[in-house]
């Protein structure tokens, strides 16, 4: 990432890895390239106003795709070429590059290729490898497939430039930005020259196709272009012919699209009769973090070393734009929680699923069929304990072999005590009440700590006697009756190690939650309340616990059975801290990227201000990476629930225990203090 020059650079998408780019739509004649020319350089510059630095038009824009035999007649050859020769003079100032499809003679054949231009230079010349002679195409009728050329270079609109299916263009200014052009039918072939294009490198796949529309074919090409995207770990960006194309036997949608690892960052309006831009913000760190992280892509090239090693490297160079520029692309403030309710309800039910199936399984393998959990009445326990009374359906056994517990300390409120007590009756759980604080009081008795002594000391001692106390009986409850502790603490707070080691809440024989993040928990415990998988009594419980401050309980208030601590006075908000977990663990983005995408994702109303974010993130580097490793690295089992990762040190996430967060604090000193 580029080092941040002014306080204003921070704010600027280009400086954190982004590449704003954009499909272009525009409305044709058949047979006119002067036209053509004038639409495809009015969208030029209006990409180029809205930030862009790469847009992709369709297949033969300048001349049309539907010109058939024309394409034989040198008047609409030499007016193709004329319309490129225009574009390169009148781009000269304009601070964005451009795919353009034209027909292109090269030895007394004829090419189908995409050029591109920048700046007034003809970067070079790619033309489609795959020519469809099926259906209502036949394009070996007019054209040549384009790995029959001898040449790597031709000269076309006045200027000598590269030429081959094996070009992979490099943008200077963004070298992670490396952008490789296949034609329509390059596409739809069992292997494309896209993906060894992208073994080779390239990260920004675009298509200029043509595309016509029949029922159904939108999705078929959207699920072309998705898993393509998906497969080569890389962005793809496809625009189809829309307006002005010839309707003698086909139609166009002038579907154009922009993925990204599989993922749908913009889409166009089909059927428009007006020319437009669809506009997207790539990020090119993500789809480099995932190809580092996916070992198997480097296998492939391994395997298919001869087809990427034969692939050039061309570089062109354009002033990136300065100043302000936050990012179009949304992002969710909620990554961990699909912001479509529909899409949301699906993702909770799976989650409880998976939680529900890992128990069960455990069961299964432990021989045991009873269960013990602590129930404090708060967010955790009450997911887990929802989890428990489903497992003990799905084998067939009654929730009583549910042994549930309350176990009230110094500062347990009444609330949370009588939320979980509605709980545990209302699952058909084995509910019991342990008042911990007598053996609480003679631990600290014999550690002759000051509140043994009648003094308000309410130190991490004091907080740990507690938690201690709590995991200690549950454990030798396991003992006496044969079964298995839950664990309930979840994947935010193993992030931030708010949790008390060994014999406390880190410790459990499973653990269902450990990979369920906190603000994931609130909107499953909810889908539950709503789903009408428990009686209504269920319902109305799990209600009064989504009400409820967010508190360990561990220390008075001032009065009585309220606790003085909110948890996220302390550790932040928890909204934010599963927001920079998200993005740290996985993706690996440096603090002041996530800062950026955190800035993006909640300035505005009700929002954080970035004071706030920065303040809250320091305090996230601080416990995930230098104090709160040692906890991770023993966590019982648990199943992993979601691609955002776990903390399992068998699975997602191995550090040393020792670390040290001065690389990543001394990255947070780039974010400015205040908007």
């Amino acid at each position: 990432m580029a080092l941040m020059a002014t306080r204003d650079a921070f704010f600027n998408l280009y400086r954190h890895g982004f590449a704003r780019v954009a499909v272009a739509t525009p409305a044709l004649r058949v047979g006119d390239p002067a036209y053509n020319a004038t639409g495809t350089l009015a969208l030029m510059r209006e990409a180029a106003r809205n930030n862009a630095i790469v847009c992709v038009f369709p297949e033969l824009g300048l001349s049309s795709y539907t010109a058939d035999d024309l394409f034989h007649q040198q008047a609409l050859l030499d007016a193709s070429e004329a319309a490129l020769v225009r574009l390169l003079q009148a781009t000269r100032a304009l601070p964005l590059a451009a795919l353009v499809g034209l027909p292109v003679r090269v030895d007394g054949l004829l090419y189908n290729c995409a050029a591109l231009v920048c700046r007034g230079r003809l970067v070079g010349v790619a033309p489609k490898t795959y020519l469809p002679n099926y259906r209502e195409f036949y394009e070996l009728r007019q054209f040549t497939p384009g790995d029959s050329c001898l040449r790597t270079e031709v000269v076309l609109a006045g200027q000598r430039a590269p030429f081959g299916t094996d070009l992979v263009f490099r943008l200077e200014q963004q070298p992670r930005l490396k952008l490789f052009a296949e034609i329509c039918e390059d596409l739809w072939v069992p292997a494309p020259p896209s993906t060894f294009a992208a073994l080779a490198g390239a990260t920004v796949i675009a298509n200029l196709s043509a595309s016509n529309v029949v029922i159904g074919k939108h999705e078929y090409r959207s699920e072309l272009a998705s898993n393509q995207s998906a497969r080569c770990l890389a962005a793809y960006m496809f625009s189809a012919s829309g307006p002005g194309e010839s309707t003698t036997d086909l139609a166009w949608d002038g579907h154009a699209m922009i993925w990204e690892n599989g993922t749908l960052l913009a889409e166009s309006q089909r059927f428009s009769t007006q020319p437009g831009l669809t506009i997207a913000d790539l990020d090119l760190d993500r789809l480099a973090a995932d190809r580092m992280r996916q070992n198997s892509f480097g296998q492939s090239l391994a395997r298919h070393r001869a087809e990427a090693a034969r692939f050039r490297e061309i570089g062109f160079s354009l002033a990136l734009p300065e100043g302000r520029l936050p990012l179009v692309r949304q992002v969710a403030r909620f990554p961990y929680v699909p912001g479509d309710p529909a899409t949301r309800d699906a993702r909770c039910e799976e989650v409880y699923r998976i939680q529900v199936q890992g128990l069960a399984t455990r069961m299964r393998a432990s021989g045991s069929e009873k269960l013990v959990i602590g129930v404090s009445g708060g967010l955790d326990s009450t997911q887990a304990l929802l989890v428990c009374a489903r497992a003990m359906d799905e084998l067939g056994l009654p929730r009583r072999n549910i042994l549930a517990y309350t176990m009230p300390g110094f500062a347990t409120s009444t609330r949370t005590r009588s939320q979980a007590w509605q709980l545990m009756r209302a699952i058909g759980a084995s509910a019991e009440e342990i008042d911990i604080r007598p053996s609480c009081l003679q631990m600290l008795k014999d550690l002759r700590h000051p509140y043994a002594r009648g003094r308000k000391v309410y130190d991490i001692t004091f907080e740990n006697v507690q938690a201690g106390e709590r995991t200690s009986h549950l454990f030798r409850l396991a003992n006496l009756h044969g079964a298995i502790v839950v664990g309930t603490g979840d994947l935010s707070e193993l992030a931030l190690g708010w949790c008390t080691y060994g014999v406390g809440d880190q410790m459990s024989h499973y653990n269902v939650n450990s990979s369920v993040p906190k603000t994931l928990i609130r909107y499953l415990i909810g889908w539950v309340a709503k789903s009408g998988q428990f009686e209504r009594a269920v319902g109305r419980t799990l209600e009064r616990v989504l009400a409820t401050e967010i508190s360990p309980e561990l220390v008075p208030g001032r009065k009585a059975g309220q606790p003085a601590q909110l948890t996220e006075d302390t550790i932040g908000p928890y909204a934010l801290q599963d927001f920079h977990l998200y993005y740290t663990l996985r993706f690996g983005y440096a603090p002041s990227k996530v800062a950026f995408l955190a800035w993006n994702a909640w300035r505005g109303k009700d929002g954080y201000r970035l004071g706030e974010i920065r303040k809250w993130l320091g305090v996230f580097l601080m416990r995930f990476f230098q104090t709160s490793q040692f906890k991770r690295s023993a966590l019982p089992n648990g199943p992993k629930v979601g691609s955002g990762g776990s903390l399992s040190p068998r699975g997602d996430w191995r550090a040393p225990s020792d670390g040290v967060a001065d690389a990543w604090l001394a990255d947070l000193e780039r974010v400015p203090a205040r908007d």
